[in-house]
């Protein structure tokens, strides 16, 4: 019996996909990370599928590429194949939203779940899900968790693990682990008939597994449902801009407002991000602008309101910057409400160019314009021009850190292009890193890099992954793992 037709037994004929065409846009994805070609894709029906394919693969000595989100483009490589042969478990088809749960503000979902379903669910119930900036149409909730993609919303943002809650996991051995509170004692309806709702992450004991499973790009094996943190839906919210002709205007004053736990949403763009986001040209847009909303919720909303912007005016006055709610023509609640729900059919970052790449880490905001320096000048001394590059800042954990992202917009039509844009990439990383970026996802051509500063880690990581993956079969090559 051939790999297709052992495959089909677990999910039937129609769940294998061997179309060449289909087969084809896993080799490759808009990271410029050439694979190998793998050689189907099932399409699993629930849990016991996932983990009947696991040991499967285990027993063969298969590879599993795990993947999430139901259509393109995908940025990171990390579905991408290294090695022949692969089977693509593609989870996109799992779109159960399992418990929606108001009292306790927690959603519980399975992987091909997307942001826009979501979202649709939860505000029958008066909630609202806390999103990174304007994900993809498609973009799976549970993929998005597990890459530790911020969110736009600090003031919720306690740990480097938020919004993500509890996981059932298929490990890498073939074993069903829960994490969290999941784990038991009972099961998950005995738990929901106690009051209980698998909101915390750690457990059980000391063990925290949903830690080793974000950012490990499906190297340790496959998450079946998810549970995630929501917030009450605002009654009023009202959004806000600052204008500067450098990030270095807008850092003290976006500290001061975090630290006060003020604004709800709150991030920073250049004009080369803010122009297609809002559909605006960037030649009439300030260099820089800070955007946050402020709400109010169930009770005194108005009142709510009013006390947040007295405070911030005050702040604001005593850092001599003005919050607007029109700058250039545009409306912060339109862009405000724009960059708190997915993107269009066609994703923001590819509206400009039609290709992009981005270079992203871990630091502080007093360290941005130094790090935005060292990129802009990397990039003239390349011939990139400044018009094609982005800057989108993030703060994180009530701005005691941030995610700083660069958008390299390009042509991937045109083959210098692509070159010059991976040589910058490259380039620009390195001497990030050097400054003290934190890389803490790295994709594409970075994890070498990234890896090879800290053999004690790789050293771990190894340990950890011939435990729960003796046989190496989950999405091999990746990360540090040979």
């Amino acid at each position: 019996m051939g790999k297709q037709d052992e495959l089909a037994t677990i999910v039937g004929e129609e769940r294998v996909l061997t179309d060449q065409a289909i087969l084809q846009a896993f080799q490759t994805d808009s990271s410029l990370l050439a694979g190998e070609t793998p050689e189907c894709v099932v399409r699993p029906r629930n849990c016991e599928d996932v983990q009947s394919l696991v040991r499967l693969a285990n027993e063969k000595g298969w590879a599993l590429v795990p993947c999430s989100s139901s259509g393109g483009p995908r940025f990171g490589g990390d579905t991408v194949p290294k090695v022949a042969g692969a089977v693509i478990v593609d989870l996109s088809e799992m779109k159960s939203i399992l418990r929606v749960d108001k009292r306790n503000k927690v959603a519980m979902v399975e992987p091909g779940v997307t942001f826009g379903e979501l979202i649709q669910e939860v505000e029958k119930e008066g909630l609202r899900v806390e999103l990174p900036m304007m994900p993809k149409k498609d973009k799976s909730v549970l993929a998005s968790l597990l890459e530790r993609e911020p969110t736009t919303a600090p003031k919720y943002n306690w740990d480097a693990c938020d919004p993500l809650c509890c996981l059932e996991l298929i490990l890498g051995n073939g074993d069903m682990f829960r994490t969290g509170n999941a784990a038991g004692p009972g099961t998950l309806e005995e738990q929901w008939a106690a009051g209980q709702a698998q909101k915390v992450a750690m457990g059980p004991a000391q063990t925290d597994m949903g830690r080793i499973m974000q950012g490990a790009q499906g190297t340790m094996g496959i998450a079946t449902w998810a549970t995630i943190k929501l917030e009450l839906e605002p009654q009023l919210r009202r959004g806000y801009m600052v204008a500067a002709d450098r990030p270095e205007g807008l850092i003290d004053f976006t500290y001061k407002m975090l630290w006060r736990k003020l604004p709800d949403v709150c991030l920073l763009l250049n004009h080369v991000d803010l122009a297609p986001i809002y559909g605006a040209d960037p030649a009439d847009l300030p260099r820089w602008v800070l955007v946050y909303s402020i709400s109010g919720l169930e009770h005194l909303p108005e009142e709510r309101l009013s006390y947040l912007e007295e405070d911030i005016a005050e702040i604001a006055e005593s850092f001599q910057v003005e919050p607007m709610q029109y700058v250039a023509g545009l409306s912060a609640d339109r862009l405000v409400d724009m960059i708190t729900k997915p993107s269009g059919e066609t994703y923001w970052k590819l509206a400009p160019r039609g290709g992009c790449q981005d270079l992203f880490f871990l630091t502080t905001l007093d360290r941005i314009p130094g790090f935005v320096e060292v990129v802009e000048a990397e990039a003239e001394a390349q011939g990139f021009s400044r018009d094609l590059l982005g800057t989108y800042i993030q703060p994180i954990r009530h701005g005691t850190g941030c995610h700083l992202e660069f958008n390299l917009m390009y042509d991937p039509c045109l083959p210098e292009e692509v070159e010059q844009v991976k040589t910058l990439l490259d380039s620009a990383a390195q001497k990030c890193m050097d400054k003290g970026g934190f890389f803490s996802r790295p994709y594409g051509s970075l994890p070498d890099k990234v890896y090879e500063k800290c053999p004690d880690t790789v050293s771990a990581l190894k340990k950890v992954k011939s435990i729960l993956d003796p046989r190496g079969i989950m999405n091999p090559g990746k990360l540090c793992f040979d």
